[in-house]
Order: C-alpha cells, then structure tokens, then sequence
C-alpha cells in the first residue's frame, strides 16, 4: 500500500483535522448515506450511528482554506502493467434522434474519453485527471455538508497528472474496444487507473458520461452536475437511467464507426489525434461498468449484437435491488459471455445470508452464452472505482499513519489492501477480455491464484 501514498506535507496537518469528524464522516460515506456509494440503497448497519451533523464541520476544529496548513491533495495514479505508452482524447457527441430541450443543441449530447496505445510522442503534455469544473464538483460531493467532514478543495483532481498524453497520436494497429460506464452519479474518470492499464496492454477504452446524471462537462466549459450526491435512485428512475446508458452505449457505438470510417464525430469538429480511425477494431468490441453501469453492461449486452463480452463489477441487475424482481437480462441471460466480478456486498449462492442478489442467481440460473462468477474478498463497491487508492492517499497525507484511516477505509472501499486490489483487478479483467476478444485462454479464470489471495472463483 505504501508505494501509492502521497506523503508530502502530513506531518503539518495531520492533527488540525477533527478525528472523529472524519471517522463519522467516512463511516456514514461508506454505508451509502449522503455521498455516491451503490447505485442502490442498501441496509444500514444498526451498530454504527449516522453522521452527527455537529461533528468535524468547518469551524468545529476541522482544517479550512484559511488554515494556514491546508492544502489541496494530489494523489499518484498506480503506474499501467502494459508495454504500450498511452494517449488519451475526449470527444463531444450529439445525437440527433434523440431530443433534449434542455440542450443548446436541442438533442442529447455527451462527452467520452478514449484511452488508446499510442505512438512515443513525449513532447505532447500530460493529462490532468479532470477537467477543472468536474473535478469541483466531485471534490464538493466529497467535502460538502454530508461528505468526508474535510473542507472544500481538498481533492485535487484538476492537478494530478495521469500517465496518458494528451491527444497523442494513436498506435497505428487494429486494437480491441471496450466501453466503459460508470457507476451511479459517478463521473467517467473515476476508474482512470484501470482505463490505462487496459489500453497500455493494447486496448481502446471508451468511458461515457451519461449526462443528467453523472457530472459532465462540454468543451468551453458548459457544466451539467447530474444527479445530487444525496439522492438514491428509486426503482422508477433506475430503469430509466439504466434505458438511458444503453441508448447512450448503442449511439456511441455508432459514432465510434463512424470515426473508423475516416468521418469525425466530434460536435464542434476539432482536430482528432492521428490514427485514432486506423486503431479501432470494431469487430472486437467489449463493454463493463461499475454498479450501475454493470447493469447497464449486461443490458447493453443483450440489446447490441455488436458487443461481444461483457463485465459487470457490482452491479445489481434488478431496478429494486432489495424488492426485485429480476430485470429481464437476468430472467433470459445473454447468449454472449458476461462476467459477474462481486464485491462483499453482493452473493448470490445463500438466500439467508446478507447480501443475497436475487438478480444474480436468477442470471446465473439460465445464463448460456458463457459465464464467471469472481469475488473481490474483503471489498466494497468502491473498491472497484479509484477511489481505493485516492482515500488511502488523502487519508495517509492528512494523518500520517494513525490508525483512525484503517476504519475509515474499512467503511468506505472494504478491508481490501488497495495496491493489492488495484493489481489483482487489473490481472483478472486483462485475462477475461483476453480470453474473449482476443482468444487468448488464461489458467488464472480456471482457478483460485495463491499470487492474488484477494480473488475467488465462486463459479
């Protein structure tokens, strides 16, 4: 864990933070009660209060912006496995036949990023890990009334630099795609670490915001906040978000031929990076998503030939995760292979025990198109996003190594080591796509790896 921890400045500030505020703080996070946990409410813990709404604020002892100790956090992405060096570009999309008055354009409209393999091109800058609005908004969600009880601004998303270049040009080889949907109200940059790890092993990762309700930001600035932090879905709005990503997932997908057809899709019409229509492979197309957009995954799966294997990380696949009934997709399966990789929080195998997704039994029951059940042991849903890494470094910055952040990280992403999730994570969905796109078997889907204790096969 120690080789992802951002050490500068702690021993300044660690103590002018209110304790036990961040342990409220992070507990109440963790239990999904104010901030962007699960795409679904989940049963509270009766042995662990809520937030005290007087502790650890601003002005009760917490470190603020005045507080000559502040700082704004960067953090350090884990370095990619792959061989590639990676570019990186974002694309603002309009789709026609779906209308949004809301819209200037008076359509739908969304952003993606493509992380791709890229040709050696050092001159070209470095991303940063946010565009500067979004990367607000989500530090506010984190930070504001009912967050992490630290003051505003103390992630700095806007300034930490990720190991892609900006706009660089694209490797010029047929390269596998993966589209990418985040969990719920979740901003697409936040599973960036596995987006490049993916693409420096020679894949193009496509990550959408589904505008209205994760944080999206157009060219110029135009910013759109999504959903509230504090507002969970019901099982209504569920199927409608979800309808939404599959649309948004189908459109793109037809933009992405587009751009492999030599035409640019690109709203305001902008340059591409060179060789970005040369590398897509568009006979090779795979899909995931964290919670929500595992769900939508799984759907996307079964509306969409032209997707052929998917990985839903977490994701219910039921409007009403507590009440059911099963969505369709988990009633029929998909004849294509779908991957359910589980949290702690999610098992399908006793009715009696917590935790128990209906959804998922009722899925793996008639699934015929290939299936795999993993099990990141000790984990919560946000252990799968960057968040695993990103609280472990803020936490360790602003305490040092007190033992509080070993509470606070077991309440927000599980007891799962996070350098050593990060890794097994990275192995276990290369080897699945692998296995599937590019035909390249891997034993370590045939069985449990003593290198990776952290994964179990269930099935």
């Amino acid at each position: 864990m120690s080789r992802m921890v951002n050490s500068g400045h702690s021993s300044h500030i660690r103590h002018s933070v209110g304790r036990r505020g961040l342990l409220a703080g992070g507990l109440a996070a963790g239990l999904g009660l104010a901030v962007p946990a699960t795409a679904y409410a989940r049963p509270l813990d009766p042995d662990v209060r809520p937030l005290d709404p007087g502790v650890g604020r601003v002005g009760t002892g917490v470190r603020a912006k005045g507080d000559p100790d502040f700082h704004p956090v960067k953090f350090r992405l884990p370095e990619p496995t792959g061989r590639k060096s990676l570019g990186t570009t974002s694309i603002h999309l309009i789709d026609d036949k779906r209308p949004d008055p809301t819209m200037p354009s008076g359509k739908r409209e969304l952003m993606i990023t493509l992380w791709y393999p890229s040709t050696l091109m050092d001159d070209a800058p470095l991303a940063m890990y946010m565009p500067k609005r979004t990367a607000k908004e989500v530090d506010d969600n984190w930070t504001g009334e009912y967050g992490l009880a630290l003051p505003t601004g103390t992630f700095d998303f806007a300034n930490t630099v990720t190991n892609s270049r900006q706009n660089a040009p694209m490797q010029r080889l047929k390269h596998p795609v993966l589209l990418f949907s985040p969990g719920y109200q979740y901003s697409r940059f936040v599973n960036t670490a596995l987006a490049e790890d993916l693409a420096s092993r020679g894949y193009v990762v496509v990550a959408m915001d589904h505008t209205h309700e994760t944080p999206t930001e157009f060219p110029g600035g135009r910013f759109l906040p999504g959903v509230p932090a504090t507002q969970l879905p019901d099982p209504l709005f569920t199927r409608q978000y979800v309808d939404t990503r599959v649309a948004d997932t189908r459109f793109v997908l037809d933009q992405l031929t587009q751009l492999a057809a030599g035409r640019n899709p690109g709203a305001e019409g902008n340059e591409l990076p060179s060789g970005l229509s040369i590398g897509l492979d568009l006979r090779r197309v795979g899909m995931f998503g964290v919670g929500l957009g595992g769900y939508a995954t799984a759907d996307a799966l079964r509306a969409d030939k032209r997707i052929s294997t998917g990985l839903n990380l977490d994701g219910t696949l039921q409007d009403d995760r507590r009440n059911g009934p099963p969505a369709e997709v988990a009633l029929k399966g998909v004849d294509r292979p779908l991957l359910l990789f589980g949290s702690d929080e999610t098992q399908f195998t006793d009715p009696k025990k917590d935790y128990f997704d209906l959804s998922w039994a009722t899925f793996w029951a008639v699934q015929k198109g290939g299936k795999l059940n993993l099990n990141l042991l000790g984990a919560k849903q946000k252990a799968f996003t960057d968040y695993q890494f990103i609280f472990d470094q803020v936490f360790r910055d602003i305490y040092g190594d007190d033992p509080i952040i070993t509470s606070v990280m077991t309440a927000l992403v599980g007891k799962v080591d996070p350098a050593k999730s990060v890794r097994a994570q990275r192995e276990y969905i290369a080897a699945y796509f692998d296995t599937t796109l590019r035909r390249r078997p891997n034993q370590l889907l045939s069985q449990d790896s003593p290198e990776f204790p952290e994964v179990h096969i269930r099935w």
